[in-house]
């Protein structure tokens, strides 16, 4: 049976089935074995990491350990407690009528982002008005209908993953600031810091930062050092403003100091610097990478509660995921009447009622023609059930977003 306990618990002969350290991403040592000296214990606290789980059948079991069948009950509760508030982030026009213009911008983005990194590898300078005009246009489309730009995010190339996490940074970033009602302004320049927030990994040799396999002590510590090389970089760049830098700098500190690379904690972090922590976060463990395969958007906001007791703020973060929706755009949902969809739009008014596209006759095995359904309007008869897993079921969601 697989259990969570805290780390104080743990003892050699334990089995760890996952080191729940997803929070950390760059952390890619083994999340998985038993437990064979106290020496392993002391390092995996020096980690950071407040709580864990353990598959009792295959080790020690222990008296402070909770099923996981029960955590994921409570983050469920907790879920859907926290996304009884309504959306406010109304469109302005029809996704359809967007859709096409936000493909444009998105892959406007990704090419300035890879651009960038080789200017900057290069010891070129950062081309800060191509910065300001790309990111005037995705802000302008996030206003139109935010919708459009977060369904392409969620289209992913896990060999692209460090140009497509940027891009994919800068939209949720300016979604949520939104949602906050921040000025437009600052919604600017969050996602401009965003957009530039991995610009020190080209500081970073490449034979650590694509490196296949497991990061040794070492590596970790120098991949560890991006965000510093990040700030470097921005406040030497004329044109980049603080909140910029800000957001770059502190997109991996943690509120109980387990972060980098400062180790800030709590109000040492700015409300910013939370911000992105928890949206950096979100991005990276719903995408595929090399080391580590991408979880649905609904399983990745209970992580986000559950981990907020000790790594991420828990206002911001149910403020997050009132902004993004329980059911997240590009969701893949089992609907009352046996249907699978996917979720395209949220509604602004009910968590619970988005739009979807239905595909798939789970019940019957098989597919069904492709229908946009509004959940939310008077007359309809079906309702979602829960989330799936695309890995599981099989789907590939890129042609149906």
């Amino acid at each position: 049976m697989i259990k969570r306990i805290p780390v104080s618990s743990l003892k050699v002969g334990m089995y760890i089935s996952d080191m729940n350290t997803d929070w950390i991403p760059h952390y890619n040592y083994s999340r998985k074995g038993k437990i064979g000296s106290d020496e392993v214990i002391a390092k995996i606290k020096t980690l950071g990491v407040h709580e864990l789980y353990i598959d009792t059948v295959k080790g020690v079991d222990s008296p402070d350990a909770i099923p996981w069948v029960d955590i994921d009950r409570q983050n469920e509760v907790e879920l859907q407690s926290v996304g009884e508030q309504a959306h406010n982030n109304r469109p302005k026009v029809d996704i359809a009528i967007e859709r096409d213009h936000a493909d444009a911008l998105h892959k406007e983005a990704r090419t300035l982002v890879d651009t960038l990194l080789i200017d900057v590898k290069l010891g070129r300078s950062i081309d800060v008005h191509s910065v300001n005009e790309v990111a005037d246009h995705l802000l302008d489309s996030v206003f139109r209908n935010h919708n459009a730009l977060t369904c392409l995010g969620r289209i992913r190339h896990k060999d692209s993953y460090l140009m497509e996490h940027s891009v994919n940074l800068s939209v949720l970033m300016s979604v949520y600031g939104r949602y906050r009602k921040l000025p437009r302004e600052t919604l600017h320049q969050l996602m401009i810091g965003a957009l530039l927030h991995d610009i020190g990994k080209t500081q970073v040799p490449d034979e650590v930062l694509h490196k296949p396999g497991r990061l040794n002590d070492s590596e970790f510590e120098i991949i560890k050092q991006h965000a510093l090389y990040s700030r470097a970089i921005l406040e030497q760049t004329p044109g980049i403003s603080e909140l910029a830098i800000t957001v770059a700098a502190q997109h991996h500190e943690k509120m109980d100091g387990s972060g980098y690379p400062l180790g800030l904690k709590g109000e040492e972090i700015s409300q910013f610097g939370r911000m992105t922590a928890i949206v950096d976060v979100y991005d990276a463990i719903t995408a595929d990478r090399v080391y580590h395969r991408g979880i649905p958007p609904t399983a990745a906001m209970k992580k986000l509660l559950e981990w907020s007791d000790h790594h991420l703020d828990r206002h911001l973060v149910e403020t997050f995921i009132k902004c993004m929706g329980i059911y997240p755009i590009g969701s893949l949902v089992l609907l009352e009447s046996g249907l699978m969809a996917v979720v395209i739009e949220i509604n602004e008014h009910s968590q619970m009622t988005p739009v979807v596209r239905q595909f798939y006759n789970r019940r019957l095995r098989q597919p069904v023609p492709l229908n946009v359904v509004d959940l939310s309007r008077p007359g309809n008869q079906d309702r979602i059930l829960r989330a799936l897993d695309p890995v599981t079921e099989k789907v590939n969601l890129g042609p149906l977003l």
